[in-house]
């Protein structure tokens, strides 16, 4: 099997024209994506229509998600995207011939459970692969067998791990996690209900306070919910993540493995005050009802966008690709009317929920004119810093780690199908790496956190080859001294990640076939994702819940009538989780059956 992929991947190398590193992709032309142009069902459905209920722009999850809910309570519904695929970042892409990779986001978990069950993913083609263990952390040290770190949902599994370095961080483990399930379950409820509309408390007829109020109770369960632990619950919130996992253990490798979930994403250090919930954020999800679990989606997560796309489609939605939009169009008074195209085509509607980010919608969709100015300087101020280098591997055989080598039939461990993070030895590599980015440097030894869906999901690559993701951090949007992320600096930087992998997995090198580089600029300019920032914006404190994207507008209504906002720039932020989507579709179904 090995043998079979070797000589394939020979084949590949010699077709890609890999003499030199950078040059390894510059022959393939890239397929078209793995959903088609168009998602709708016989006769007029097949073209686009002039006029609408509801015009949704980008067909990112959330946007997948707003139609498809607007569909089912029968408003006619369009969504336009305009890259060649659907998916947002939410995709899976054919990048070297024979492998396909989720090519920006990679792993599900934040989904939300009633999205799940009330479009009925599973019967539109959705198949989820839980990972069990789901965490491994090899060590570089100096002996002749490396310890490594390995986490499981066996609790006491889990906690012979731990002891390896810490006999009473093993003992504080199964009540830190107890600790934290309980400020999830508290928090959890926000997640499905726009934020409290602190201006219509004070506003409006005494029906419409009332009505206003009712907005308060997720707020209300979630703090009945902390109870007594508020103060311990609201210093996790607040703090740097160090000073909490100081708190509750004491060996380097646990407190950096845990803390990646505080940092990964964000420009922050393991010691920024507030990195505290962006761990929270990430173990906020499910799956198969197990809390905190993370899983591969099968066929990769485009898979994931077209179950979504199905579902809206079998509703009546009509979903098109390659369809830019220009600009939202307005009425004299001032309302959202529908949107025109970058082909000059005008497609009429009473409401437009944006899919794009706060950045894109408001400063160069939307008629400045329009707005607000105090609105567009908030949106302008929004912190869309990212620390993201997103590497996309191509290789003939698995990763052997110095720490878990491979069986002699080169089959997958257990340990392959998980988050395995490389240079976390300790919180201090960390925050080291993050030093180096904030003044304009790539880390010298980043973060990295590697994942190898096709061990899981063999469909994924060719026989005995397998895709590899590597999501890493720091690198700054802008580098020091003005200088260009240019193919050269590109290439540099993986390199120094692949230098890296080589010292934990001594062959990774000689393994890769092909490989696709995506810096911050890239993600910016692919994806639309702001400065490269897979949240649409920093999931600081300052920029969540009544901030998000600006105070006074966290509701999903804008500052123009019939225009929403629908992204992950919205309440309650990033992920794959299709809050925002959902949210706002019901804000603005609301407000379509009053017009």
């Amino acid at each position: 099997m090995a043998g079979h992929c070797r000589a394939m991947a020979a084949r590949l190398r010699a077709w890609l024209g890999m003499g030199c590193p950078s040059c390894w992709l510059r022959g393939w032309h890239r397929s078209p994506g793995l959903l088609g142009a168009r998602l709708a069902h016989g006769g007029a459905a097949d073209r686009l229509q002039q006029e609408y209920d509801a015009v949704v722009i980008g067909a990112g999850h959330n946007g997948l998600v707003a139609a498809a809910y607007l569909q089912r309570a029968g408003v006619r519904t369009v969504v336009l995207e305009k890259r060649h695929v659907l998916g947002g970042a939410a995709v899976t892409e054919e990048i070297v011939p024979g492998f396909k990779f989720s090519r920006a986001s990679y792993l599900l978990s934040l989904l939300r459970p009633q999205i799940y069950a009330e479009l009925e993913l599973q019967q539109h083609g959705l198949r989820v692969l839980p990972r069990d263990p789901y965490s491994f952390t090899p060590l570089l040290e100096d002996r002749s067998s490396p310890r490594s770190l390995l986490l499981g949902h066996n609790m006491t599994q889990t906690q012979q791990q731990i002891a390896q370095f810490s006999q009473k961080d093993a003992q504080a483990y199964p009540e830190y996690e107890a600790f934290m399930g309980g400020l999830v379950l508290a928090l959890d409820p926000l997640l499905d209900a726009p934020p409290v509309d602190t201006a219509a408390l004070g506003q409006g007829s005494l029906l419409q306070r009332l009505r206003a109020l009712q907005a308060l109770r997720p707020l209300l369960r979630a703090g009945l919910a902390l109870g007594w632990q508020l103060p311990r619950y609201y210093e996790v919130l607040t703090a740097p993540i160090s000073k909490i996992l100081d708190q509750w253990f004491e060996s380097e490798p646990l407190k950096a493995t845990l803390a990646t979930d505080a940092v990964i994403g964000a420009m922050a250090s393991p010691h920024t005050p507030g990195s505290g919930y962006v761990l929270l954020h990430h173990v906020m999800g499910e799956l198969e009802g197990r809390r905190g679990a993370w899983g591969y989606v099968a066929g990769g997560m485009g898979a994931l966008s077209q179950a979504i796309a199905c579902a809206a489609a079998a509703q009546g939605a009509h979903i098109f690709a390659e369809k830019a939009v220009c600009h939202v169009l307005l009425g004299r008074d001032g309302r959202a009317q529908g949107v025109a195209l970058q082909d000059g085509t005008e497609v009429r509607s009473k409401l437009v929920l944006s899919n794009a980010s706060p950045q894109i919608t408001f400063l160069e969709l939307t008629p400045q004119e329009q707005l607000p100015k105090d609105f567009i300087q908030r949106i302008r101020q929004v912190d869309t810093r990212s620390p993201v280098t997103k590497i996309n591997v191509a290789v003939d055989r698995l990763p052997s780690f110095l720490a878990a080598p491979n069986a002699r039939d080169g089959q997958p461990l257990p340990h392959h199908q998980c988050s395995i993070h490389l240079n976390c030895e300790g919180t201090h590599l960390l925050h080291q790496a993050f030093t180096e980015a904030t003044h304009g440097h790539p880390s010298s030894r980043p973060m990295i956190e590697l994942c190898i869906p096709s061990v899981l999901d063999p469909g994924l690559a060719p026989q005995g080859c397998h895709v590899v993701s590597l999501f890493t951090q720091y690198t700054p949007f802008k580098l020091a001294g003005g200088q260009p992320w240019d193919e050269h600096a590109r290439n540099a930087y993986a390199d120094t990640v692949f230098d890296c992998i080589e010292a934990y997995a001594p062959g990774f090198k000689a393994s890769v076939i092909g490989r696709d580089i995506l810096t911050p600029p890239d993600l910016e300019r692919i994806f639309g994702l702001p400065g490269g920032n897979i949240f649409h914006g920093g999931m600081s404190l300052d920029q969540l819940y009544f901030a998000r994207p600006a105070p006074s507008y966290s509701g999903y209504r804008s500052p123009v009538p019939g225009l929403y906002l629908c992204g992950s720039g919205a309440h309650p932020g990033g992920g794959v989780m299709g809050a925002a989507g959902r949210n706002a579709a019901r804000v603005a179904l609301e407000d379509f059956r009053r017009l």
